[in-house]
């Protein structure tokens, strides 16, 4: 497979060339990804979609994380960035149908892997049930709900396990039902900063 090839940054926003995933990763260099974070209302309350990462992933495998997201590649404009959802979800999303929550960026460093990203964050609000996603199985394994009061409460602290409810596939692809408590070690190891930042943009579009 080929390796792709991303745009990178200075610290500033400054566009200084283009790397390989590889280099991006090995030596450091900021980059563009886009995130996409599914909401939706039931009975009065909001709900957020969270994907369960694919046990096959290089990166942070087995772990809930954006609903969906990915890497912006060198000949991608922002907006090319909805063909992730079509990809791993499965769910034909206008961008116009997005709302901007800004462009935020963030840092995790672990062993030989440094991952600087200035990511491209929407929010969407939904009415997909979870029957009608159609999951990239190398790259999401399953699809949950959270009530979205839960999830905020879990990263500013207020409680140590939330409820989630939706579904994993198994290795003959076939749907298993989750339905238990997940704590913040089961979530993809953003800055918990980050996870404050986005919380509180989407607050400030469903409130």
């Amino acid at each position: 497979m080929e390796d792709e090839y991303f745009k990178i940054f200075d610290e500033d926003r400054n566009e200084i060339g283009i790397a390989s995933r590889n280099d991006v990763h090995r030596l450091g260099y900021w980059h563009e990804t886009f995130h996409c974070w599914f909401v939706t209302k039931h009975k009065g309350k909001d709900y957020i979609y969270l994907q369960l990462r694919s046990d096959t992933k290089q990166d942070y495998p087995n772990l809930f994380d954006i609903t969906a997201a990915g890497h912006l590649t060198s000949d991608e404009k922002v907006q090319d960035g909805v063909r992730e959802v079509k990809e791993e979800l499965g769910i034909d999303v206008l961008f116009n149908d997005l709302v901007p929550l800004g462009i935020m960026e963030y840092c995790t460093i672990k062993e030989n892997f440094i991952d600087k990203e200035f990511a491209h964050v929407f929010l969407y609000k939904s009415e997909h049930s979870l029957d009608e996603f159609i999951l990239q199985t190398e790259e999401v394994s399953g699809m949950v709900l959270a009530e979205f009061k839960d999830f905020s409460d879990l990263w500013f602290g207020e409680k140590e396990t939330i409820k989630i409810k939706g579904f994993e596939l198994n290795k003959e692809g076939k749907r298993m039902m989750i339905d238990k408590y997940i704590g913040k070690d089961q979530f993809a190891p953003h800055q918990p900063s980050f996870y404050l930042g986005v919380i509180q943009k989407i607050e400030e579009e469903i409130y």
